[in-house]
C-alpha cells in the first residue's frame, strides 16, 4: 500500500462558497464534477494516480462538523503559514497555529473551513541538496 488514503470527500451545505474558499486559501481551480445524486469539486491533481479528494454536496448524504468524523491534512507544502493567512480573509477559522510537530515531520494546522468542517493542514521543511 503506497498511501493510506487514496480519496476523501469534504462535506458542504454551500458549494459555491465552499469552492470560493478552497480556491482562495490554496491558490488553486478546483475541477467540477456533476453526476445524478452529487456535485463535486475536485482537487487537482499531478497524477492520476496520486491520492485525491473533493468538495462534495449530496442532500441528506454528508453533514459538516467542527468536532465529528476523523480529521483529514491537507498538503500546505511549502509553509503551512501561507495557507493559515488566507484562511481569516476567505471566511474560516484557525483553531490551531502553525505547530511543529517535530524538525523532520514538519508543521501543523487546524482550522474550521466556510462549511464548519474541521480541516488540518501539514507542511514538510525542504531538505537541504534535495
Amino acid at each position: 500500500m503506497k498511501n493510506a488514503i487514496s480519496w476523501f470527500e469534504i462535506p458542504t451545505t454551500d458549494l459555491d462558497r465552499a469552492t470560493a474558499f478552497y480556491e482562495t486559501i490554496f491558490q488553486v481551480k478546483l475541477n467540477p464534477l456533476d453526476l445524478a445524486n452529487i456535485k463535486m469539486r475536485m482537487f487537482p491533481l499531478e497524477d492520476i494516480m496520486g491520492v485525491g479528494g473533493a468538495l462534495t454536496y449530496a442532500e441528506g448524504f454528508y453533514k459538516p462538523s467542527a468536532t465529528d468524523g476523523p480529521l483529514i491534512y491537507l498538503n500546505a507544502n511549502p509553509d503551512v503559514q501561507i495557507v493559515l493567512d488566507r484562511i481569516p480573509e476567505a471566511g474560516g477559522t484557525i483553531l490551531v497555529p502553525k505547530t511543529e510537530i517535530s524538525p523532520e515531520y514538519g508543521f501543523m494546522a487546524v482550522f474550521l473551513d466556510s462549511e464548519g468542517n474541521r480541516i488540518a493542514l501539514h507542511s514538510v521543511p525542504a531538505i537541504p541538496g534535495a
